[in-house]
């Protein structure tokens, strides 16, 4: 076999992806061996052409899938070599720039990213070879160790076009060598950073087992990999580089978001009324606008130091009337938008494996006793009992609407077969179905059935299990009560993303051990199946991700473990859908106003200060450090001559250990096969950019080895939440829609019929009590007797 790889680095080499010609002719498929012959020319100054000729010593044979990436990643560092030495050559030449000092900084970064580059392509060689074998199967090449290898080769690029403008015009009057030695400096610090990442990821290949992702076995272990990369300089990552991996259209946004974060985190205790700390925003938001730097070392501070409350606020920006408002400019109109409140009722539910028996599901009662559960109905059509006096008597006192026109009253549209029941996400502890109404809005249009989203509670006030035991109720709910929601319910899917895709599983998982139906599949996008601090090579994201940093990370799932917490019973005036904080809503309305003066400029923002690299770190920017015996502790062996940067901004972060995380109702990945075995079909949609892609991956292998049905789709380059951002760009469009085909798929695996049979619940006719799922103290669940028929 004779293979050309043909590689144009000026116009085939870019940040969004590369363009390779590929010339081969294949005789047996038989396993090979390949010796790989770089060939460099310089065609020009500004052009580099590299030919990659494969000899297969086995006389032929068709390239494995990690075979093309090693190929595909060993052009890409040869390209970056190239370029970094013709832009040494060109600022070392008697037409380089006069600007001595940052001829200097300029050569100096230059240099150092031909070493790290240098270093990474031997470790990204080392990840190509076995990667593949930790992925769900051939046909989903995914997993934490891809993902690595994704973000580095994504930093490369960019690097690689950023160099080589240097080498073309850094001998024009119109360089700006400041501005220039500042990117390179930014993206050599990455890329330093992202060395450490590598390392880990390194240790961590070789600490688990085949096939595993996850140090599940050594709890010490994983404490230790947390404590080393969360004391790792993460400011470059939020500057200049941030969002470098994702798609290009998402970087205005991640922008949008970083410099709102940070200007509200910097004004969050600072003044207590609302309408102060939003005139604060607003003057000290501009800074962050210019300074980049500047805008990396706050966000990193505020991401490790400000506790829960500071992030419940600002996530719960998004329920303000002024964005729910815009949200809604755009998003699909709907003719049912009702939020309902349910009392405390106790439900009797006919037992799946015997309609003739029930069991008694209680209201939820964990920490301050029973309560109201609160949802949305979303419907694209008024259908059949939606509009009528029984339903609407739910929803008195609350806010939503028919969405009608006055006095237009459309024919009701019978019931739907179908029915989706939605938990959202916000790991726990903040939003509401109001902020995920865009999405639901779609679903509900592109497939014609309702969707009632379950408002569940929130941490840290309200703990595990309440946010469970309210969705499992709205649930038994729907099912008894389908036919005021427009729907039979011959078929029923959960829906959920994130800490909602966890809820999703337990669920359905507490639908088995109560012996009630249990949902006829599960949509579960990029879900939480693993709560505890097991590290894992994805969970290394954390490091670089704006949407999900450690710090956060870790404050979430001990809110939701009770860690710490005072649980508050909701009062009237403090509910889910209303407690979100008049002063949230009119700091944001405030804040907006005054910032469309500079949200054009995010576009493109133009720094006015110097780096923060090593060598260069601006006054207003505190200094990253070097690593030192005290941090390393023996846990990586880093090459000599090597050491990744400390963070200065380093507080002490609690890592999730509370024994609760490993219930398996709070991480269904360590749940016992009896229940995984009972669970629905579970389609699984994540993100090869998530930090929590390896808990989908990893859940999905565990259902597979014991026979339960699952697909895992992933999608490219978008962010963790990315249904939140369906309206932002084609990419979170198009994934959006996968949503979409999964749970059609759901309702359309077998013929909808009223006679049809369900999966039912293996459990004994005669079981006079069902087991406590929790482990936990409450009374026992009656089941009632032969003569209370479901009929």
């Amino acid at each position: 076999m004779h293979l050309t790889l043909r590689f144009q680095k000026r116009h085939s080499i870019s940040p969004q992806g590369s363009s390779m010609e590929v010339l081969y002719t294949s005789a047996s498929p038989k396993s090979w061996q390949s010796s790989v012959i770089p060939r460099c020319g310089l065609l020009s100054n500004s052009t580099c052409s590299h030919d990659y000729h494969t000899q297969d010593a086995l006389g032929g044979g068709m390239r494995t899938p990690s075979g093309w990436a090693a190929m595909e990643n060993q052009a890409v560092f040869s390209a970056l070599e190239a370029v970094c030495k013709d832009a040494i050559a060109a600022l070392s030449g008697p037409t380089g720039i006069s600007d001595t000092e940052a001829a200097s900084r300029l050569l100096e970064s230059v240099r150092h990213i031909q070493g790290h580059g240098r270093a990474l392509q031997h470790v990204v060689k080392c990840f190509t070879t076995v990667f593949h074998h930790f992925d769900l199967d051939p046909q989903t090449p995914a997993n934490g160790y891809r993902t690595l290898v994704k973000v580095v080769r994504a930093c490369v690029l960019h690097v690689i076009q950023k160099a080589r403008y240097v080498a073309d015009n850094c001998s024009s009057a119109f360089f700006r060598a400041e501005h220039n030695a500042s990117e390179l400096e930014a993206y050599s610090t990455a890329l330093r950073q992202l060395r450490a990442l590598m390392y880990l990821g390194q240790r961590l290949l070789g600490e688990n087992g085949v096939d595993q992702l996850y140090s599940t076995q050594d709890q010490g272990i994983s404490h230790s990999f947390v404590s080393e990369y969360m004391s790792l300089h993460k400011a470059c990552f939020y500057g200049r580089c941030l969002g470098f991996q994702f798609s290009p259209a998402l970087r205005p946004f991640f922008q949008t978001v970083v410099i709102s974060m940070v200007s509200f985190g910097e004004n969050w205790k600072k003044q207590q009324s609302g309408i102060g700390r939003a005139a604060l925003s607003i003057l000290t938001s501009g800074k962050y606008v210019v300074d980049p730097e500047l805008r990396g070392a706050e966000f990193e501070r505020i991401t490790q130091n400000l506790d829960m409350h500071f992030w419940k606020a600002f996530w719960n920006l998004t329920e303000s009337e002024l964005l729910s408002g815009l949200a809604s400019i755009t998003a699909n109109i709907v003719q049912v938008n009702l939020t309902l409140t349910v009392p405390p009722v106790t439900l009797r539910m006919p037992l799946a494996s015997d309609h003739r028996l029930c069991v008694a599901v209680h209201p939820p009662v964990a920490h301050w006793g029973p309560g109201n559960v609160k949802m949305r109905l979303i419907s694209h059509t008024l259908r059949e009992g939606q509009d009528s006096e029984e339903l609407l008597a739910y929803s008195e006192g609350a806010s939503g609407s028919m969405s009608l026109p006055s006095g237009f009253r459309p024919q009701r549209g019978p019931l739907s077969p179908w029915l989706v029941v939605h938990f959202h996400g916000g790991g726990f502890v903040a939003q509401t179905s109001k902020s995920h109404e865009s999405y639901l809005k779609s679903w509900s249009r592109q497939l014609g059935v309702p969707i009632l989203s379950v408002d569940y509670s929130l941490a840290p006030e309200a703990p595990f299990p309440r946010a469970l035991e309210e969705c499992f109720y709205a649930y038994c709910w729907a099912l008894q009560n389908c036919h005021l929601l427009g729907s039979t319910a011959e078929r029923v899917c959960l829906a959920g993303d994130s800490a909602g895709g966890n809820l999703c599983i337990t669920v359905s998982m507490r639908a088995i051990s109560n012996g009630v139906r249990v949902p006829d599949g599960i949509m579960a996008a990029y879900p939480a199946t693993l709560l505890t601090a097991d590290a894992s090579p994805s969970r290394l994201l954390t490091l670089i991700d704006p949407m999900l940093p450690l710090g956060v990370l870790c404050k979430c799932i001990n809110s939701y473990a009770g860690v710490d917490c005072q649980t508050v019973e909701p009062t009237e005036e403090l509910d889910t859908l209303g407690a979100l904080g008049r002063e949230t809503a009119l700091l944001l309305t405030d804040l907006t106003q005054g910032a469309s003066s500079w949200f054009q400029s995010l576009l493109d923002p133009v720094s006015l200060s110097v780096s923060s690299s090593p060598n260069h770190t601006p006054q207003s920017a505190p200094k990253a450090k070097s690593c030192d015996a005290e941090h390393n502790n023996g846990l990586v062996d880093y090459p000599e001559g090597f050491v990744p940067l400390r963070s200065e901004q380093l507080s002490e972060v609690r890592t999730p250990n509370a024994p609760i995380l490993r219930n398996p109702y709070v991480s269904p990945l360590l749940a016992p096969n009896n229940l995984l075995k009972g669970l629905p079909p579970l389609h699984i949609v994540a993100s090869a950019l998530d930090a929590m892609l390896d808990d989908s991956v990893m859940f999905a292998k565990r259902l597979r080895s014991i026979g339960q049905p699952v697909t895992l789709s992933v999608v490219e380059d978008l962010p963790h939440g990315f249904l939140s951002l369906f309206q932002l760009s084609k990419e979170t469009q198009e994934a959006s829609d996968i949503c979409t085909q999964r749970i059609r798929d759901v309702f359309e695996q077998y013929p909808v019929s009223a006679n049809c049979e369900r999966p039912k619940a293996h459990l004994n006719n005669h079981i006079t009590a069902v087991t406590d799922p929790f482990g936990l103290s409450r009374r026992d669940e009656e089941l009632e007797g032969e003569n209370e028929l479901s009929d």
